[in-house]
């Protein structure tokens, strides 16, 4: 007997990502700190973003994402913006459309890792954007609204364990 699809009960969010998440840990940040999950249609985590309210309550400064590999979030064509970016925009209620206008790979240690640190230009230069992949594939992206990435940020950077990001 063939089940009816309308049947099955989905997840409206996933349980939690099953890699950690490389951000700022939560314990050690003095403003605000949001934390979201982007669910698949099979309940799975297709990434996780954090949002950092550097600005006492009037909107974030900050977006780090996580994105494995496979995730659709990660899918852009060579001018688009990375979902992080788009989500500052948002979180900023900013509706100018912004476009990525190039890109400078460069070499930044974080601890005893050397990392390929790509820096996008984006059409807005209020907003400073770096990606570098993981070791396992994991996509970290940071955009940050008017202030800029610099070299001692990557230290702060740490692996926050997946069961801080578990729904309860």
């Amino acid at each position: 007997m063939d089940r009816m699809s309308f049947l099955r009960r989905r997840a409206a969010t996933p349980a939690g990502p099953d890699f950690d998440v490389l951000a700022m840990d939560p314990g050690d940040w003095p403003g605000n700190l949001g934390a979201g999950l982007l669910p698949a249609a099979d309940g799975t985590c297709q990434g996780v973003f954090l949002r950092y309210d550097l600005f006492g309550g009037r909107g974030p400064a900050m977006i780090i994402g996580n994105l494995p590999e496979g995730s659709p979030a990660r899918e852009r064509a060579d001018d688009e913006i990375p979902f992080e970016v788009g989500q500052l925009l948002v979180a900023l209620e900013n509706e100018e459309e912004v476009t990525v206008t190039g890109t400078e790979d460069m070499p930044v240690m974080q601890g005893d890792n050397l990392l390929v640190v790509r820096r996008l230009k984006l059409s807005e230069s209020r907003i400073s954007c770096v990606q570098f992949d993981r070791s396992d594939n994991v996509l970290v992206t940071i955009a940050s609204w008017d202030r800029p990435i610099t070299d001692d940020l990557y230290a702060l950077l740490k692996p926050l364990p997946a069961e801080l990001f578990q729904q309860g």
